[in-house]
């Protein structure tokens, strides 16, 4: 039949019409990304394709990752899904970790010193007090404002101290020790208490340590000025970093931060990091010094002039994402770590590629002598082996901008001889708690293992996601609360969704002929459609998040809206269709468990942490559970029933099933207007804080109840004991059948005034006896 329609179309015999090109009516979004390379929203254009060259600055392994970091990974996170999983782009995402460096050696030092001098310490002796003493007043002058009032050598500060001393070295107080004056106040402690154990002859070595381990932060420092040289072994080192790197690693785990396609690390690179100074030497921007270190000479690379092979020009410029801090001193010294002195230099500006080390600190060989390579070439070598002469995407927190990443785009660009290294760079905003930079001094310094004991890890990554990821950030309470609120909406959202599909599944097809899909259906598709244009611009727009987030809220909100017409009335298709993209895009941003698959009422929501295998559960762990509470409830529906109870004991049953044996299982069973439940699968968390909270409401209602009792209680008990007391005022000798008495004690007969008082008397007790006694079986068959 193909070759007779062939034949025929080429004889001319019959012609297609001629087909319209399509012209759209809504113009397709284009990615853009906000630039630090121009402080403005360009056009994402990666140089190969559909494949992503991405470049990460990662830790400094010395210390406990915080909350800071945790904005900075979970946000570059999103970014790598968005790319990835929505855009369809091909990332290879390099992640460095530098675990040689300044604060890393310093700590380890200490570390180190501090744990020899406890190893050595058998007594407490005058000799180690002595030296905490010597370390305390060396702390005390180097680390502290001469001003600090001082009282008995116990610091006393205040708020505007506290503050200025943040301003003038916020790296100080960040410090994962404790804050200066804290530090200092505990060792102070530690002294007085251990001079009062050597006046009363309490010298064991426990007490020794309890005086070390008082004053560990600052015996560290005093000790490295002493014995730093002692330490030529490198695993002091390595394991420090090593140990921090797991932690760092596991952090992100936590935070389901994906791991790095390539992980790199400095200590794996300094033979190429050697060669790579080198070459930069070799191109005339670099200089070695008397000392066995080399500089990067800035003054000779900004502003030389320089052409391609094809004839085009261009001029080489230092401090391209931060130009007017070119002459930042502070940060200059900042950028060059603490260890380095900087004294042979040929400009401010000039920054280390090599330091020769000095004793205590690691070193490798290098045509200049043994030495370390400087914190800044670091990421240009590893980035240059791993991607290459050119990457499309460089990212790191804003505060490295000036000077580490202006550094590394100079010698990469001075070592590739090029005009642009980097063609996007992505700085992620500061983070600040309730207003105020983090750190230990103002009792805000949160690490990430804290922050994951108060807040899960997605309500952490929908925090971020309510913030642009380039702006400053600022960590409140109130945006907690507010994320809450929106996790809750999305999980009643899913439970109700999941719930209609089930119970469309087991009805089986519709047998009414309608279609059902009539102007609400059709509203609530074209929103759909509606939000998920909307949804594309706002990620266009330099993954605009926030606005992204609050368009999947809308919809949520128009569905439930949709929803509240009544099951009989809901098309589960549509719904479905709108649960399953809500449900495609949260998990694209990192909120959900497990792995995407197949589309279905399992997979509608945030998912498991479970395998998404259907073939790979145990029936019978999983079922078991489930059957035993039914075939209880069956058991004890069949004896009631047998029994003849009443119907108000079966409720109770049901009410008991409903409340008390589906909560652990997850199951949670909504009673509708129409007689049947709707059934919920339901967090099992979930369902026993609701359930302990309807308890602890009931609980207090009963409380109250049984308070109440118990005053009506002593009321009739001291009204009751009052006409007890009037009749046994005095002792009498006889009674008559009925206990009323006839004569006193002496034998002698009452006169009739008295015997009729009595009498009265026995008649109001009586009364209040028998009241008594109703009241009683009253209260016992309301329990």
């Amino acid at each position: 039949m193909s070759n007779s329609l062939s034949t025929t179309a080429e004889k001319g015999k019959a012609k297609q019409p001629d087909w319209i090109t399509p012209v759209p009516r809504a113009r397709e979004p284009v990615l853009k990304v906000y630039n630090s390379m121009t402080k403005a929203k360009n056009d994402f254009v990666p140089m190969n394709g559909r494949l992503v060259k991405w470049y990460n600055c990662g830790p400094t392994v010395y210390d406990a990752a915080h909350l800071g970091h945790a904005r900075n990974y979970v946000t570059q996170d999103i970014i790598r899904r968005i790319l990835v999983d929505y855009f369809g782009y091909d990332v290879h995402f390099v992640i460095n970790v530098t675990d040689i460096d300044d604060k890393i050696i310093q700590r380890a030092r200490y570390n180190y010193l501090v744990s020899r001098l406890q190893e050595q310490t058998q007594a407490l002796t005058s000799i180690i007090i002595s030296n905490v003493e010597k370390a305390f007043t060396s702390y005390l002058h180097s680390k502290l404002e001469p001003s600090l009032p001082i009282i008995s050598n116990r610091v006393k500060t205040d708020a505007a101290w506290t503050k200025a001393c943040s301003e003038r070295d916020e790296n100080l107080l960040m410090m994962s020790f404790h804050a200066p004056i804290e530090i200092q106040n505990s060792a102070f402690e530690g002294l007085l208490n251990a001079k009062k154990d050597q006046v009363e002859n309490r010298i064991d070595q426990p007490r020794a340590h309890a005086l070390i381990s008082s004053a560990v932060d600052i015996l560290g420092p005093w000790l490295d000025n002493q014995y730093k040289s002692e330490i030529t072994d490198h695993s002091i080192f390595r394991s420090l970093a090593a140990y921090w790197e797991d932690q760092f690693m596991a952090d992100m785990a936590s935070l389901r931060v994906q791991p790095p396609d390539t992980l790199t690390r400095v200590t794996e690179y300094v033979p190429e990091i050697v060669a790579y100074v080198e070459r930069i030497i070799k191109n005339g921007y670099a200089y070695s010094t008397g000392d066995g270190s080399v500089y990067f000479d800035t003054r000779a690379f900004d502003g030389a002039k320089r052409s391609s092979g094809d004839g085009t020009d261009w001029t080489h410029a230092y401090a391209k994402l931060m130009p007017w801090n070119k002459g930042n001193k502070e940060l200059l010294e900042e950028g060059e770590g603490a260890l380095s002195s900087g004294s042979s230099k040929r400009s401010a500006a000039d920054f280390a590629l090599w330091k020769a080390s000095k004793p205590g600190e690691p070193a490798w060989p290098s045509p200049w002598g043994p030495g370390r390579p400087g914190w800044h070439i670091e990421c240009s070598v590893m980035a240059t082996e791993i991607l290459g002469d050119n990457m499309d995407i460089h990212s790191g927190g804003v505060d490295l901008a000036f000077p580490h990443h202006d550094n590394e785009l100079a010698q990469s660009e001075a070592y590739h001889d090029c005009q642009q290294w980097v063609n996007y760079f992505l700085h992620t905003g500061h983070l600040h708690i309730e207003g105020l930079k983090m750190s230990k001094s103002l009792k805000n310094f949160i690490t990430i293992e804290d922050a994951l004991k108060l807040y899960t890890a997605r309500q952490l990554r929908l925090v971020f996601l309510g913030q642009l990821w380039s702006a400053k950030m600022d960590f409140r309470e109130s945006a907690l609360a507010e994320t809450k609120t929106i996790e809750t909406m999305f999980d009643n959202f899913f439970s109700i969704v999941k719930a209609l599909i089930t119970e469309s599944k087991s009805k089986g097809v519709p047998l009414d002929s309608r279609h059902h899909y009539e102007d609400a259906e059709r509203e609530l598709t074209g929103f759909l459609h509606q939000t998920q244009h909307a949804f594309r611009t706002a990620l266009c727009d330099s993954f605009n998040t926030p606005e992204a987030l609050a368009r999947l809220v809308q919809l949520v909100s128009r569905t439930n809206v949709y929803l509240s017409r009544g099951r009989t009335s809901v098309n589960i298709r549509v719904v479905q269709n709108v649960a399953a993209w809500v449900t495609k895009m949260l998990r694209m941003f990192g909120l959900a468990e497990g792995s995407a698959v197949n589309a279905g009422p399992a997979y509608i929501g945030w998912g498991s942490a479970t395998t998404d295998d259907p073939e790979s559960f145990d029936r019978e762990a999983v079922l078991l559970p489930y059957l035993r509470v039914l075939s209880t409830f069956r058991d004890d529906v069949r004896r009631l029933a047998i029994s003849q109870a009443p119907a108000r004991d079966i409720l109770v049953l049901s009410d008991r099933l409903r409340d008390v044996d589906l909560v652990p299982l997850g199951v949670a069973l909504d009673d509708q207007e129409d007689g049947r439940a709707l059934v919920k699968l339901v967090d099992p968390e979930t369902l026993q804080r609701a359930r302990e909270e309807k308890a602890a409401i009931v609980a207090e209602k009963a409380a109250k109840k049984a308070a109440q009792a118990e005053a009506d209680l002593a009321k009739k008990r001291a009204k009751l004991d009052g006409a007890v007391s009037r009749l046994m005022r005095w002792s009498y000798g006889s009674w008559n059948e009925d206990g009323i008495p006839l004569t006193d004690g002496t034998g002698v007969e009452l006169n009739k005034s008295r015997g009729k008082k009595l009498t009265k008397e026995w008649e109001i007790q009586k009364k209040l006896h028998t009241e008594w006694e109703e009241w009683v079986k009253t209260q016992a068959a309301n329990r």
